[in-house]
């Protein structure tokens, strides 16, 4: 076997203050962590994520409480595929939770265009709200480690956001161009 290769972190950490518990949850999720139970979570082995692990592993140990690190294979191919698979249903759910947003977007220039409301406050607004869409995604892609079923048509998605708010800024400039 010996395909992939883990980086399995088991801790325990005082319950309160949960403040601190919930950040060191919330530190291994940013990383792309999956938790097979509480306080035992995989990553793929790469030397960032050693790194990473180490200082969190210091922060743990401050906070009083107890972590170890451990590299890990899976026993067989069934054993890996179980656990690629929750890397996957985990990405997939953030690209579902992106995709939605994508919705979101796409609802708010269809309105803006109904009402004819081509400002340029507008156009500012909701270019923040893509460019909030573009970082997201490259976080998710960035936490796709093997590849998750979604990633494409999230992709396509924002490339639509993208290309409906050049549309709507052309309408923008051309609501100003007639008011001039």
């Amino acid at each position: 076997m010996g395909t992939y290769r883990w980086l399995l972190l088991t801790y325990k950490v005082p319950a309160e203050p949960a403040s601190k518990r919930v950040a060191l949850w919330r530190r291994l999720k940013g990383m792309g962590a999956v938790y097979l139970q509480n306080g035992v979570c995989l990553l793929p082995k790469t030397d960032d994520h050693v790194r990473r692990l180490k200082m969190l592993e210091n922060d743990i140990t401050e906070m009083g409480g107890d972590a170890v690190i451990l590299e890990a294979v899976a026993l067989d191919r069934g054993q890996e595929e179980k656990v690629v698979a929750r890397f996957k249903a985990d990405r997939d759910d953030a690209y579902r939770e992106f995709i939605d947003k994508c919705d979101d977007f796409e609802t708010e220039i269809a309105k803006e265009t109904t009402v004819q409301h081509f400002t340029y406050n507008e156009l500012e607004e909701n270019d923040v709200e893509l460019k909030k869409l573009q970082g997201w995604l490259e976080k998710i892609k960035k936490l796709d480690f093997y590849g998750g079923g979604l990633a494409v048509e999230a992709a396509e998605r924002l490339k639509s956001c993208e290309s409906l708010l050049d549309a709507y800024a052309q309408r923008v400039f051309d609501a100003h161009d007639e008011n001039r």
